[in-house]
């Protein structure tokens, strides 16, 4: 079957990845355009995983001050070289951590950030919540388990859905473009102020 060239010019358009790697995906999926997008998450996905252990020596730092001047936020995005921090693709991605962090109020980067302290407090509070539901203590587990995953999407920024397209979490946006910019990219640290907010 033979490539249809308009998909592969869309898939191009849409994800900013080299022609030959959208051409190659449209092949691999004959012409299936949403079978070639996720082919192309994918690998995505295994670059930027081969990528994580790069040093992120430079970057940029990033603000975001919302229209009403009550809500402020910093940034650090950190990246491979110089070249790359000057990017358009990179310096578009810290204006939309950033406006993200404004919105959505993450407390932590990753849960790895989270201590296990608070990890047992929060499943503390939902043991109380379930504890006269009478279901076994397997199933309970689960319930647990279920919730903390939605405790986690809700305060760690790489979890969280991107306010700008509800089918991708930050994580992912941050996986695109290290996969179209060919860089290790990371979220150093963040500060989130809001006026009249206590520490």
């Amino acid at each position: 079957m033979a490539v249809d060239m308009s998909l592969v010019k869309k898939l191009r358009e849409e994800t900013g990845i080299g022609i030959l790697e959208c051409k190659k995906a449209i092949d691999e999926a004959n012409n299936n355009y949403k079978k070639a997008a996720e082919i192309l998450r994918k690998k995505g996905f295994e670059k930027a995983k081969a990528k994580s252990s790069r040093i992120t020596k430079q970057g940029l730092i990033g603000s975001y001050i919302h229209t009403n001047g009550k809500i402020g936020v910093l940034v650090e995005l950190g990246c491979e070289t110089d070249f790359v921090a000057r990017n358009e693709d990179f310096q578009a991605l810290l204006k939309d951590i950033s406006m993200q962090i404004a919105a959505m109020t993450p407390k932590y980067i990753s849960k790895d950030d989270i201590s296990a302290e608070v990890i047992e407090k929060e499943k503390d509070i939902y043991r109380s919540q379930i504890k006269n539901s009478g279901k076994p203590d397997n199933i309970i587990e689960k319930i647990i388990e279920g919730k903390l995953k939605k405790f986690y999407n809700e305060v760690c920024l790489l979890n969280q859905t991107f306010f700008k397209e509800e089918k991708k979490t930050i994580e992912d946006l941050i996986t695109e473009k290290i996969h179209k910019i060919g860089e290790n990219i990371v979220v150093k640290r963040f500060v989130r102020y809001q006026l009249g907010e206590e520490n």
